[in-house]
């Protein structure tokens, strides 16, 4: 990342399977910021996807009355890579990201733009008033969010229609890992952290299913916090207990009672504490595997092709 004292704005794009929206997005941009007026690019990275979809984004770039920069990505690589990769690329002073599905219109850019003049926040947050998404939709991003607020000492709230300076931009560019959440990366440079609400059309089709979201907390508790290990410390608390009163009942039983323990209880005993020690295997396997990737240096993302003017 380089910053150009010429451009003031940097607003990227991460593009996956956009062909309908992604030109007339770019074109309500370049009305929008026209409007301020402002220096300006705009980087648009494909994150894999269908042809047809590099297809418009090189037709836009051809015809566009701005700087712009088209980058595809060799295949898909998730929505925050493909945006840490804009980020890379960025030359403005104050980074823009925004999504290709015309969810938020590009018009709301101004009250990121005018909150960040007034208030000079180093982040500035898009915030839906009322979300208009399925409700497997809603239901999986509030669970990211409850648990980035419970376990990543976040506020709770964002979104990818977000305002940051390149003074952290910079930071985040730095991490290289296979997997990368820039919420919390950002949070681990500033808290000087505003907030505003934006309107919230719906997509005609999302860019995460149920089964994505709850892969996107998976590798969240797993990247970013120890919440996984801290489970099994307290599992294995909870067990040994519930064993030890396990062991003084059938003790009781042996002494007083003088009746034999037998095979079920000798079972129930092997299978659940077999249970917990595979199930730790597999927390710990995971985090193992993480660290696997880290040292073999896995790509956050390759770049295929890229063109700018």
């Amino acid at each position: 990342m380089e910053v150009q004292n010429d451009i003031t704005y940097s607003i990227i794009i991460p593009a996956f399977n956009s062909g309908e929206t992604i030109t007339q997005l770019c074109s309500e941009i370049v009305t929008t910021i026209n409007s301020i007026p402002a220096s300006f690019e705009i980087i648009i990275v494909n994150d894999g996807g269908n042809v047809a979809t590099w297809e418009k984004i090189q037709k836009i770039y051809t015809k566009i009355d701005c700087k712009i920069s088209i980058i595809r990505l060799s295949r898909n690589y998730g929505q925050h890579n493909a945006t840490l990769c804009g980020i890379k690329n960025a030359s403005g002073k104050v980074i823009i990201t925004i999504d290709d599905d015309l969810q938020v219109n590009p018009s709301e850019i101004l009250k990121l733009i005018e909150e960040y003049t007034t208030k000079l926040p180093d982040v500035v947050y898009g915030i839906y008033k009322n979300k208009k998404h399925a409700a497997y939709r809603n239901m999986g991003s509030s669970l990211v969010k409850k648990m980035a607020k419970l376990f990543l000492d976040s506020y709770g709230k964002g979104s990818s229609f977000r305002l940051f300076t390149a003074s952290i931009a910079e930071k985040i560019v730095e991490h290289s890992q296979s997997f990368i959440y820039i919420d919390e990366l950002l949070l681990w440079y500033t808290d000087n952290i505003s907030f505003v609400e934006v309107e919230h059309h719906q997509a005609k089709k999302s860019r995460y299913s149920f089964f994505s979201l709850m892969k996107m907390t998976f590798n969240i508790s797993t990247n970013y916090t120890a919440l996984p290990l801290k489970l099994i410390t307290y599992l294995g608390i909870f067990s040994s207990f519930i064993t030890f009163l396990f062991g003084i009942f059938f003790l009781y039983r042996k002494i007083f009672k003088n009746v034999p323990l037998g095979y079920t209880s000798v079972i129930v005993a092997v299978l659940f504490s077999s249970s917990i020690i595979l199930f730790s295997l597999g927390v710990l396997g995971q985090y193992i595997q993480k660290l696997y990737q880290i040292q073999n240096k896995k790509p956050t993302f390759f770049i295929k092709q890229k063109m700018n003017k």
